[in-house]
């Protein structure tokens, strides 16, 4: 008996094979700040004593879809704020709003979300993080180098964040007179 390639030994067709997924394709059509705003407080106003910095750093993220066929804009908005960590005297405040706009392909449309918002900033992140370090240090303070952000994090909270903000109230509780 001669095996053929969709009969193994033993005579019995070979298990079917799962349709091939559809590729992903990924180009990146274009990077840019939409919106930078730096203040130098501590310059401004000046600051007494000792200026240890403390340094929050809130990110947030939105994605649209553009014109073109499955083009898609993410932009990352970042805000970063320095203040002294005993008075609390502002030394800082960076505002970046950094845009990519991406052409994507094959992704299915229940995934497309997430991979907008998880897979997107991964990729734009590095340049924000080089922006914001130049800045603050152009700006007269040590570069602020950020820490990488993980997105699927970040994704899973906001989600997490309007699941509970759609959840109706909870009925106040009736008081007999």
């Amino acid at each position: 008996m001669t095996d053929t390639p969709d009969t193994p030994e033993g005579g019995s067709p070979a298990p079917a094979t799962p349709a091939a997924a559809p590729r992903v394709t990924q180009r990146i059509l274009a990077q840019y700040i939409r919106d930078l705003s730096f203040e130098n407080v501590l310059a401004r106003k000046g600051v007494t004593g000792e200026v240890a910095p403390e340094i929050a750093v809130q990110v947030s993220l939105d994605a649209r879809k553009r014109g073109g066929d499955n083009q898609y804009e993410v932009t990352t908005k970042l805000n970063a704020t320095s203040k002294t960590k005993a008075s609390g005297e502002v030394l800082f405040v960076l505002e970046l709003e950094y845009v990519g706009v991406f052409q994507i392909e094959g992704v299915p449309e229940a995934q497309l979300h997430p991979y907008l918002l998880i897979e997107c900033p991964r990729i734009t992140f590095p340049f924000l993080r080089r922006i914001v370090s130049d800045l603050t240090r152009d700006g007269g303070f040590p570069p602020l180098n950020l820490e990488i952000i993980d997105f699927v994090s970040l994704y899973r909270n906001d989600l997490a964040r309007r699941a509970q903000a759609q959840q109706p109230p909870a009925a106040a509780p009736k008081l007999d007179a």
